[in-house]
């Protein structure tokens, strides 16, 4: 059987912030995919890049005081780091901030533009008088115009869900400047969408997406397709328009396009590569992309009818995989359980990861649990107490009565023989990517060998005679099925297949080698191939990802003394060293919305904006704060000031404050502390 020529891609990460463990669902999921193809023998082709481009970005660097090409040559330094941590083993990881992609777009869109597919007309959008730039709507708050709930995004309420125009907004605001939006006229250019309608409702009900997701991109098929703005007006950070000053190419147009690019860029490096024996409109290749659910109609109606328009091949399979959760919530920086790529590393081994999602993953895109426990339990019983088990009861009689060599002969044969067979079923889940399915199947087949070795007792035989044949046949038996094992999990777990490896002294195993069997072989001495899973460790990696590490200790916490002394409370009497002082994290914030708290006396509610966060949106938070007597809350709304922003959340009786503003003096005799002018919010004050 000829092998098959794959390319398979993941999405592309926002070159905006660091690679945390919701990230990595998606690329372990591609990554053991595309290494269970090579072991079976298959050509792939694996690819990646960074997201560079866009307003978000192009916000970051300034306030970094840096080119947005320095912040998005660093941070893809960081996430090609992170994603070798995990073994996520890409054949290039590139940028879309390329040659190859802007040559790529603007091929696309001239192919979009003759095939009479781009539409031009005169928008009115919101623009910020202050920043002189147009908003996108994830840059626009205001009231919703249904419902009246304030501090909701320019393009639906999360409170009644409906959806409107961000022109519709009441009371709006920018939410990079914090100046009121005002209305103005720009010319875009929009992608003839609706016009491939039909096309996409046959494509989508193909096989190339899940039952589930074909359902959902259903409903927007059915309700109608918008023709989609593919436009941006500067400033902006990404391709121009050709011959459209001042016009760039939007972030999604170009972003899945990177796709191509990289490969391109890969086809440069490899004389066994050609871009058109994957990208033509008859490429017998497979093209394969792995994405969150939350970018499905970017991938599965777009892309496809761009490709489509510029005769390029469509994907075979759009494979989809829902959140992470964390303990059976939402993943979060209080409890500690948003945690970074890099801070997992510095306390446990990836391939715990690699093969706790793998126990959970299919091919749905359902929403995955790390529950902490279940995987330190999952991990230590599965991979340490059944696999590795099998290898460390049988190779100390190996290597100390037999020189380290195996029987010439096995026993057994029946159950060989079912561990052999199994291996199609196995494969065929694997390519599936049914891998939970696949670890419960391997999982029974090493419940076997280990019951198998139970049976036997070679210690007791050993007892009486250490060198008796019937040891060595029985541990060389076990042997054999640690290896088939070993293959079995090697797309799941490569460190300890490659140790593994080493210890049986063969060369790296391929799905077939699962057919033959070690006899008369010398094998290695045997080293532990992976330790147990430490609770404390767990517990440290929680306490390490908290947002806040605020001290708790006999004496009062070194952090609201800091923070009272700030405040003109306490007087210097009692001095504190650097460290703790160091501990207080004081941010410049913008005074969004100011309000008189019911049934409070000397308290204002006020809604602070820290700027856009590492995902580019904004970040509030809401204060409780006693300058009731000192300030008319309307006069407050657009001032800048400062705030204690790692200090513990306080449950009041009015809600829960999430901070301190600065202030000096007393009662009706209050002063906020104001930064310089020009300091943008979220800057940290040093």
């Amino acid at each position: 059987m000829s092998k098959r020529k794959i390319l398979v891609t993941n999405a592309l990460p926002f070159a905006n912030g660091p690679i945390h463990l919701g990230h990595l669902l998606g690329y372990i999921q591609a990554d053991i995919w595309v290494r269970y193809q090579r072991m079976a023998g298959n050509k792939v082709s694996y690819v990646c890049a960074d997201d560079t481009h866009g307003t978000a970005i192009m916000l970051s660097a300034e306030r970094e005081g840096i080119p947005p090409e320095e912040l998005i040559a660093r941070v893809n330094q960081e996430h090609a780091r992170d994603f070798a941590g995990f073994h996520v083993d890409f054949d290039i990881y590139y940028t879309t901030h390329s040659d190859e992609n802007r040559e790529q777009a603007e091929l696309i869109y001239q192919r979009l533009k003759d095939a009479d597919k781009i539409a031009q007309r005169s928008i009115t959008q919101l623009y910020d008088p202050e920043k002189d730039m147009f908003l996108s709507d994830r840059f626009i708050k205001g009231e919703c115009p249904k419902c009246g709930t304030p501090d909701q995004y320019g393009d639906n309420c999360e409170s009644c869900s409906s959806t409107y125009d961000a022109t519709d907004l009441k009371n709006p605001y920018s939410t990079i400047s914090g100046a009121t939006p005002v209305e103005k006229e720009s010319t875009h250019f929009f992608f003839k969408l609706p016009e491939f309608s039909d096309m996409l409702k046959d494509w989508t009900r193909s096989g190339v997406l899940a039952p589930q997701v074909a359902n959902k991109l259903a409903e927007w098929l059915d309700a109608g397709l918008q023709e989609w703005d593919i436009s941006r007006d500067a400033p902006y950070f990404g391709f121009e328009i050709p011959g459209e000053s001042g016009k760039y190419f939007y972030v999604w147009l170009d972003a899945p396009i990177g796709y191509m690019a990289s490969f391109k860029k890969l086809c440069a490096s490899r004389d066994d590569l050609e871009f058109d024996d994957y990208w033509s409109k008859d490429a017998s290749s497979e093209l394969y992309h792995f994405i969150g659910k939350d970018i499905i109609n970017f991938h599965a109606l777009f892309w496809p009818a761009m490709l489509e328009t510029a005769n390029f091949k469509k994907p075979n399979l759009i494979s989809v995989n829902g959140f992470l959760t964390v303990n059976g919530q939402k993943m979060s920086k209080s409890r500690g359980t948003f945690i970074m790529a890099q801070t997992y590393l510095e306390y446990l081994n990836p391939e715990y990861l690699r093969y706790y999602f793998a126990a959970k993953l299919s091919s749905t895109p359902e929403d995955l649990d790390l529950n902490l426990e279940d995987f330190a339990q999952r991990v230590n019983s599965d991979v340490v107490g059944k696999v590795v088990n099998i290898a460390s009861r049988c190779a100390g009689f190996i290597n100390k009565n037999f020189s380290g060599t195996l029987g010439a002969s096995l026993a057994v044969p029946e159950l060989i023989s079912e561990f052999q067979k199994t291996g199609d079923e196995i494969a065929a889940l694997f390519e599936a990517r049914e891998f939970s399915k696949a670890i419960r199947l391997i999982m029974s087949l090493a419940d076997k060998a280990n019951q198998y070795i139970a049976e036997q007792q070679p210690w007791v035989i050993a007892k009486e005679n250490p060198q008796a044949e019937e040891v060595q046949t029985i541990c060389s038996t076990g042997l054999n099925l640690f290896r088939i094992l070993l293959i079995y999990l090697k797309p799941v777990l490569p460190v300890i297949a490659e140790k593994g490896e080493s210890f049986l002294q063969v060369k790296p195993l391929v799905w077939e080698d699962a057919q033959s069997l070690l006899t008369d072989h010398e094998i290695g001495r045997f080293e532990p191939l992976m330790t147990r899973i430490e609770l404390s460790k767990v517990e440290d990696m929680v306490e390490a990802s908290k947002e806040s590490l605020v001290a708790e200790e006999k004496t009062e916490n070194p952090t609201d003394t800091a923070a009272k002394t700030a405040l003109g409370k306490d007087p210097i009497s009692a001095e504190i060293e650097f460290p703790n002082f160091a501990k207080v994290d004081l941010r410049i914030v913008k005074v969004i919305n100011a309000e008189h708290v019911e049934g409070a006396d000397k308290l204002l509610k006020l809604t602070l904006s820290l700027g856009p966060n590492a995902a580019g949106e904004e970040e509030t938070r809401t204060v409780f704060s006693g300058i009731k007597a000192a300030y008319d809350p309307q006069k407050l709304i657009g001032m800048h000031t400062v705030m204690v922003a790692n200090l513990k959340p306080r449950q009041m009786k009015f809600g829960l404050s999430e901070g301190m503003i600065l202030a000096s003096g007393e009662a009706d005799k209050v002063f906020l502390l104001e930064p310089h002018e020009g300091a943008e919010p979220g800057s940290r004050v040093t």
